[in-house]
Protein backbone atom coordinates (compact mmCIF):
# COMPACT_ATOMS: atom_id res chain seq x y z
CA UNK A 1 0.00 0.00 0.00
CA UNK A 2 2.78 2.40 0.90
CA UNK A 3 4.53 1.97 -2.45
CA UNK A 4 1.25 2.37 -4.33
CA UNK A 5 0.55 5.60 -2.46
CA UNK A 6 3.90 7.21 -3.25
CA UNK A 7 3.74 6.04 -6.88
CA UNK A 8 0.31 7.64 -7.27
CA UNK A 9 1.38 10.83 -5.50
CA UNK A 10 4.41 11.08 -7.79
CA UNK A 11 2.21 10.78 -10.86
CA UNK A 12 -0.15 13.46 -9.54
CA UNK A 13 2.56 15.99 -8.66
CA UNK A 14 3.59 16.01 -12.33
CA UNK A 15 0.42 17.92 -13.19
CA UNK A 16 -0.44 19.46 -9.81
CA UNK A 17 2.64 21.36 -8.70
CA UNK A 18 0.95 22.64 -5.54
CA UNK A 19 1.15 19.18 -3.94
CA UNK A 20 3.65 19.17 -1.07
CA UNK A 21 4.83 16.21 1.00
CA UNK A 22 6.27 16.49 4.53
CA UNK A 23 7.71 13.46 6.30
CA UNK A 24 8.53 13.03 9.96
CA UNK A 25 11.98 11.59 9.26
CA UNK A 26 10.48 8.47 7.70
CA UNK A 27 10.44 6.80 4.32
CA UNK A 28 14.10 6.51 3.44
CA UNK A 29 14.25 4.51 0.24
CA UNK A 30 10.50 4.90 -0.28
CA UNK A 31 10.54 8.69 -0.62
CA UNK A 32 14.07 9.05 -1.99
CA UNK A 33 13.08 9.42 -5.65
CA UNK A 34 10.24 11.80 -4.84
CA UNK A 35 12.57 14.01 -2.79
CA UNK A 36 15.23 13.91 -5.51
CA UNK A 37 12.91 14.68 -8.41
CA UNK A 38 10.66 17.20 -6.63
CA UNK A 39 12.83 19.00 -4.07
CA UNK A 40 10.50 22.02 -4.11
CA UNK A 41 7.60 19.76 -3.15
CA UNK A 42 9.25 17.91 -0.27
CA UNK A 43 10.40 18.56 3.28
CA UNK A 44 11.77 16.32 6.02
CA UNK A 45 10.55 17.90 9.26
CA UNK A 46 12.55 15.48 11.39
CA UNK A 47 11.23 13.59 14.39
CA UNK A 48 8.85 16.45 15.16
CA UNK A 49 5.40 15.37 14.04
CA UNK A 50 3.57 18.12 15.95
CA UNK A 51 5.65 20.75 14.19
CA UNK A 52 5.22 18.88 10.89
CA UNK A 53 1.45 19.17 11.23
CA UNK A 54 1.53 22.83 12.19
CA UNK A 55 3.78 23.65 9.23
CA UNK A 56 1.47 21.67 6.95
CA UNK A 57 -1.57 23.62 8.15
CA UNK A 58 0.18 26.94 7.48
CA UNK A 59 1.33 25.93 4.01
CA UNK A 60 -2.12 24.58 3.16
CA UNK A 61 -3.70 27.89 4.11
CA UNK A 62 -1.40 29.51 1.54
CA UNK A 63 -2.93 27.41 -1.23
CA UNK A 64 -0.97 24.16 -1.33
CA UNK A 65 -2.24 20.56 -1.04
CA UNK A 66 -0.29 19.18 1.91
CA UNK A 67 0.51 15.59 2.76
CA UNK A 68 2.04 14.62 6.10
CA UNK A 69 3.59 11.16 6.28
CA UNK A 70 4.73 8.99 9.18
CA UNK A 71 4.13 5.72 11.02
CA UNK A 72 0.54 5.14 12.23
CA UNK A 73 0.52 6.65 15.72
CA UNK A 74 3.17 9.26 15.01
CA UNK A 75 1.28 11.18 12.32
CA UNK A 76 -1.98 10.95 14.29
CA UNK A 77 -2.05 10.48 18.06
CA UNK A 78 1.27 12.23 18.70
CA UNK A 79 -0.04 15.41 17.09
CA UNK A 80 -3.75 15.14 17.80
CA UNK A 81 -3.99 18.69 19.14
CA UNK A 82 -2.45 20.11 15.98
CA UNK A 83 -4.76 18.01 13.80
CA UNK A 84 -7.79 19.23 15.73
CA UNK A 85 -6.87 22.87 16.33
CA UNK A 86 -4.62 23.80 13.38
CA UNK A 87 -5.86 21.56 10.57
CA UNK A 88 -9.51 20.70 11.13
CA UNK A 89 -10.71 23.84 12.91
CA UNK A 90 -9.34 25.92 10.03
CA UNK A 91 -10.49 23.43 7.37
CA UNK A 92 -6.91 23.33 6.09
CA UNK A 93 -6.26 21.24 2.99
CA UNK A 94 -4.00 18.74 4.79
CA UNK A 95 -3.95 15.01 4.06
CA UNK A 96 -2.62 13.01 7.02
CA UNK A 97 -1.06 9.75 5.86
CA UNK A 98 -0.20 6.97 8.30
CA UNK A 99 1.71 3.91 7.21
CA UNK A 100 1.48 0.73 9.25
CA UNK A 101 -2.17 0.67 10.29
CA UNK A 102 -3.21 -1.95 12.83
CA UNK A 103 -0.49 -4.52 13.54
CA UNK A 104 1.64 -3.74 10.47
CA UNK A 105 4.61 -2.85 12.66
CA UNK A 106 3.80 -5.69 15.07
CA UNK A 107 7.37 -6.69 15.80
CA UNK A 108 8.20 -3.17 17.03
CA UNK A 109 5.72 -3.44 19.87
CA UNK A 110 2.79 -1.53 21.34
CA UNK A 111 4.15 1.97 20.61
CA UNK A 112 3.98 1.22 16.88
CA UNK A 113 0.55 -0.47 16.83
CA UNK A 114 -2.06 1.84 15.31
CA UNK A 115 -5.21 0.38 16.85
CA UNK A 116 -7.17 3.38 18.20
CA UNK A 117 -6.61 5.93 15.43
CA UNK A 118 -9.83 5.51 13.45
CA UNK A 119 -12.07 5.77 16.52
CA UNK A 120 -10.34 8.95 17.68
CA UNK A 121 -10.03 10.67 14.32
CA UNK A 122 -13.56 9.94 13.13
CA UNK A 123 -14.82 11.97 16.10
CA UNK A 124 -13.12 15.17 14.87
CA UNK A 125 -15.51 17.44 12.93
CA UNK A 126 -14.71 17.94 9.27
CA UNK A 127 -12.07 15.20 8.95
CA UNK A 128 -12.55 12.67 6.14
CA UNK A 129 -11.28 9.21 7.19
CA UNK A 130 -10.28 6.69 4.50
CA UNK A 131 -9.07 3.12 5.13
CA UNK A 132 -8.42 1.30 1.83
CA UNK A 133 -8.23 -2.47 1.75
CA UNK A 134 -6.55 -3.04 -1.62
CA UNK A 135 -3.78 -1.43 -3.64
CA UNK A 136 -6.30 -0.29 -6.24
CA UNK A 137 -8.27 1.45 -3.50
CA UNK A 138 -5.06 3.15 -2.30
CA UNK A 139 -4.51 4.54 -5.79
CA UNK A 140 -8.10 5.72 -6.11
CA UNK A 141 -8.23 7.11 -2.57
CA UNK A 142 -5.03 9.11 -3.09
CA UNK A 143 -6.44 10.71 -6.22
CA UNK A 144 -9.79 11.34 -4.53
CA UNK A 145 -8.40 13.14 -1.49
CA UNK A 146 -6.20 15.30 -3.73
CA UNK A 147 -9.34 16.46 -5.52
CA UNK A 148 -11.26 16.91 -2.27
CA UNK A 149 -10.60 20.23 -0.53
CA UNK A 150 -10.34 19.75 3.20
CA UNK A 151 -8.69 17.68 5.94
CA UNK A 152 -8.33 13.95 5.25
CA UNK A 153 -6.84 10.95 7.00
CA UNK A 154 -5.49 8.10 4.85
CA UNK A 155 -4.67 4.93 6.81
CA UNK A 156 -2.35 2.55 4.96
CA UNK A 157 -1.77 -1.07 5.92
CA UNK A 158 1.29 -3.22 5.29
CA UNK A 159 -1.02 -6.00 4.05
CA UNK A 160 -3.62 -5.75 1.29
CA UNK A 161 -6.35 -7.88 -0.26
CA UNK A 162 -7.07 -8.93 -3.81
CA UNK A 163 -9.43 -6.46 -5.45
CA UNK A 164 -12.48 -8.34 -6.67
CA UNK A 165 -15.05 -5.58 -6.32
CA UNK A 166 -16.70 -3.42 -8.95
CA UNK A 167 -14.12 -0.89 -10.12
CA UNK A 168 -15.96 2.16 -8.89
CA UNK A 169 -14.47 4.21 -6.06
CA UNK A 170 -16.24 7.10 -4.40
CA UNK A 171 -15.47 8.72 -1.07
CA UNK A 172 -18.22 7.87 1.37
CA UNK A 173 -19.52 4.85 -0.56
CA UNK A 174 -18.68 1.31 0.56
CA UNK A 175 -17.92 -1.40 -2.02
CA UNK A 176 -19.33 -4.90 -2.19
CA UNK A 177 -16.62 -7.52 -2.80
CA UNK A 178 -18.79 -10.60 -2.68
CA UNK A 179 -22.50 -11.19 -3.06
CA UNK A 180 -24.13 -13.34 -0.40
CA UNK A 181 -27.40 -14.05 1.36
CA UNK A 182 -26.68 -15.73 4.71
CA UNK A 183 -24.20 -13.49 6.56
CA UNK A 184 -23.02 -9.93 5.91
CA UNK A 185 -19.31 -9.34 6.64
CA UNK A 186 -18.25 -5.69 6.94
CA UNK A 187 -14.59 -4.77 7.13
CA UNK A 188 -11.96 -2.09 6.50
CA UNK A 189 -8.26 -2.13 5.66
CA UNK A 190 -5.93 -4.95 4.70
CA UNK A 191 -7.64 -7.48 6.97
CA UNK A 192 -10.12 -7.74 4.12
CA UNK A 193 -7.83 -10.53 2.89
CA UNK A 194 -8.65 -12.64 5.98
CA UNK A 195 -12.36 -12.00 5.46
CA UNK A 196 -12.15 -13.16 1.84
CA UNK A 197 -10.46 -16.41 2.88
CA UNK A 198 -13.04 -17.07 5.60
CA UNK A 199 -15.98 -16.47 3.25
CA UNK A 200 -14.53 -18.91 0.73
CA UNK A 201 -13.82 -21.49 3.44
CA UNK A 202 -17.40 -21.57 4.83
CA UNK A 203 -18.81 -21.65 1.30
CA UNK A 204 -16.78 -24.75 0.49
CA UNK A 205 -17.25 -26.52 3.83
CA UNK A 206 -20.85 -25.63 4.74
CA UNK A 207 -22.41 -23.97 1.71
CA UNK A 208 -22.79 -20.69 3.63
CA UNK A 209 -23.21 -17.64 1.41
CA UNK A 210 -21.42 -14.55 2.78
CA UNK A 211 -21.63 -11.01 1.45
CA UNK A 212 -18.44 -8.97 1.92
CA UNK A 213 -18.62 -5.19 2.15
CA UNK A 214 -15.46 -3.11 2.39
CA UNK A 215 -16.14 0.20 4.13
CA UNK A 216 -13.12 2.07 2.77
CA UNK A 217 -14.49 5.45 3.89
CA UNK A 218 -15.31 5.66 7.58
CA UNK A 219 -16.18 9.36 7.46
CA UNK A 220 -18.32 10.52 5.75
CA UNK A 221 -20.13 7.22 6.07
CA UNK A 222 -23.03 6.21 3.84
CA UNK A 223 -24.63 3.13 5.44
CA UNK A 224 -27.13 2.44 2.63
CA UNK A 225 -25.34 -0.60 1.18
CA UNK A 226 -24.75 -2.15 4.61
CA UNK A 227 -28.30 -1.43 5.81
CA UNK A 228 -29.86 -3.01 2.73
CA UNK A 229 -27.65 -6.09 2.94
CA UNK A 230 -28.24 -6.44 6.70
CA UNK A 231 -32.01 -6.30 6.23
CA UNK A 232 -31.70 -9.18 3.79
CA UNK A 233 -29.32 -11.46 5.70
CA UNK A 234 -30.20 -10.37 9.30
CA UNK A 235 -26.75 -11.59 10.38
CA UNK A 236 -23.86 -9.09 10.51
CA UNK A 237 -20.23 -9.50 11.55
CA UNK A 238 -17.75 -6.61 11.50
CA UNK A 239 -14.00 -7.28 11.31
CA UNK A 240 -11.33 -4.66 12.00
CA UNK A 241 -7.66 -4.59 12.97
CA UNK A 242 -8.52 -1.92 15.51
CA UNK A 243 -10.29 -1.56 18.85
CA UNK A 244 -14.01 -2.30 18.63
CA UNK A 245 -14.82 0.68 20.89
CA UNK A 246 -15.63 3.52 18.50
CA UNK A 247 -14.25 1.72 15.46
CA UNK A 248 -15.94 0.17 12.44
CA UNK A 249 -18.09 -2.16 14.50
CA UNK A 250 -19.46 0.73 16.55
CA UNK A 251 -20.10 2.73 13.39
CA UNK A 252 -22.02 -0.12 11.75
CA UNK A 253 -24.02 -0.74 14.94
CA UNK A 254 -24.92 2.95 15.14
CA UNK A 255 -26.00 2.98 11.50
CA UNK A 256 -28.15 -0.16 11.81
CA UNK A 257 -29.78 1.17 14.99
CA UNK A 258 -30.51 4.53 13.32
CA UNK A 259 -32.15 2.67 10.43
CA UNK A 260 -34.10 0.43 12.85
CA UNK A 261 -32.75 -2.75 11.26
CA UNK A 262 -33.82 -5.91 13.09
CA UNK A 263 -31.03 -8.50 13.26
CA UNK A 264 -30.90 -12.11 14.36
CA UNK A 265 -27.13 -11.94 14.97
CA UNK A 266 -24.52 -9.17 15.36
CA UNK A 267 -20.85 -9.61 16.26
CA UNK A 268 -17.84 -7.27 16.33
CA UNK A 269 -14.37 -8.78 15.84
CA UNK A 270 -11.38 -6.67 16.84
CA UNK A 271 -9.41 -5.64 19.90
CA UNK A 272 -11.49 -5.69 23.08
CA UNK A 273 -10.42 -3.06 25.62
CA UNK A 274 -6.76 -4.03 25.82
CA UNK A 275 -3.34 -2.81 24.80
CA UNK A 276 -1.78 -5.35 22.40
CA UNK A 277 1.38 -6.12 24.38
CA UNK A 278 2.34 -9.30 22.51
CA UNK A 279 5.17 -8.83 20.01
CA UNK A 280 5.19 -10.54 16.63
CA UNK A 281 4.46 -10.03 12.96
CA UNK A 282 1.08 -8.88 11.70
CA UNK A 283 -0.28 -12.33 10.90
CA UNK A 284 0.77 -13.72 14.26
CA UNK A 285 -0.91 -10.87 16.15
CA UNK A 286 -4.10 -11.31 14.16
CA UNK A 287 -4.24 -14.90 15.37
CA UNK A 288 -3.36 -14.02 18.98
CA UNK A 289 -6.04 -11.33 19.18
CA UNK A 290 -8.66 -13.45 17.37
CA UNK A 291 -9.23 -11.61 14.12
CA UNK A 292 -7.64 -14.00 11.63
CA UNK A 293 -9.29 -16.34 9.12
CA UNK A 294 -9.85 -19.04 11.76
CA UNK A 295 -11.69 -16.75 14.15
CA UNK A 296 -13.72 -15.15 11.35
CA UNK A 297 -14.68 -18.63 10.13
CA UNK A 298 -15.75 -19.67 13.63
CA UNK A 299 -17.81 -16.49 14.03
CA UNK A 300 -19.62 -17.16 10.76
CA UNK A 301 -20.42 -20.72 11.82
CA UNK A 302 -21.71 -19.50 15.21
CA UNK A 303 -23.90 -16.94 13.43
CA UNK A 304 -25.42 -19.80 11.43
CA UNK A 305 -25.67 -22.07 14.53
CA UNK A 306 -23.27 -24.59 12.99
Amino acid sequence: MRDTFIKTLTECVETQKNIFLITGDLGFGVLTEFAKNYPKNFLNAGVAEQNMTGVAAGMAMEGRILFTYSIGNFSTLRCLEQIRNDVCYHDANVKIVSVGGGFSYGALGFSHHATEDVAILRSIPGLTVVVPGTKWEVEQATKAIIQYHGPCYLRLDKSSAEDSGTKIFQLGKARIFREGTDVTLVTMGGILSEVQKAAERVKESHGISCAIINAHTIKPFDPALIVNQARSSTRVITIEEHVIDGGLGSLVAESLADANVQLSHFKRLGLTNCFPTVVGDQQYLRSIYKMDVNEITSSILRAMNK
